[in-house]
């Protein structure tokens, strides 16, 4: 079976960088059948209060160690934050810091950002770049950028915009590397789990 890890580093809910992550796992499951994939998404949100108090690594709470662990058994990872001040939210950023670099060593990932306007689009280069090289992450060209402008009640608007074509596409670009199908299977799409 093959793991697809949504990681959403928003602080709100409802949120449109969780929409947007959402999305991208979405479109990366396409081409499998339903038992052949499985969709989780880590919301920073619902575990905030726990992981704001980890002082260090010998304090950290099941509830951040689990999430820890589903991206660690991940086969592909979206990461998604909205930009705040010109970067990843700080609470994203604690809960990558606390992770085993090794843990994320060689996995396949998209980068994903959420922000007022075209001005902060350079942060997937300048920001999330680096930080998934650190990790050792192998990041498809295609980072997905969209401006809360095109978001309706928090969800991306149904019609086929330039950032559905860029889900699609990264998501393509992610499913050549890790060797998937590229054709959507005729079976029913994947439901995200809860």
């Amino acid at each position: 079976m093959h793991r697809i890890v949504a990681l959403s580093g928003s602080l709100s809910r409802p949120s449109r960088t969780r929409a947007l992550v959402h999305a991208i796992a979405d479109a990366l499951a396409q081409g499998h059948a339903p038992r052949n994939a499985q969709v989780d998404l880590i919301d920073i949100a619902e575990i905030a209060p726990a992981l704001a108090a980890v002082t260090g690594f010998d304090n950290i709470p099941d509830v951040v160690r689990d999430a820890q662990e589903l991206l660690a058994r991940a086969d592909v990872i979206v990461l998604g934050s909205p930009v705040y001040k010109g970067s990843y939210s700080g609470l994203f950023k604690h809960f990558i810091d606390l992770l085993d670099p090794a843990w994320l060593r060689g996995k396949v990932a998209v980068l994903a950002a959420t922000g007022g306007s075209d001005r902060h689009a350079l942060v997937l280069e300048h920001q999330w770049r680096p930080l998934a090289s650190f990790l050792e992450l192998h990041t498809v060209p295609a980072g997905v950028f969209v401006r809360d402008s095109e978001f309706e009640n928090y969800q991306l608007g149904a019609d086929r915009t330039a950032s559905h074509e860029r889900i699609a596409l990264a998501a393509a670009q992610a499913r050549t590397l890790l060797g998937w199908p590229t054709q959507p299977a005729a079976e029913a799409p994947i439901a995200l789990a809860a």
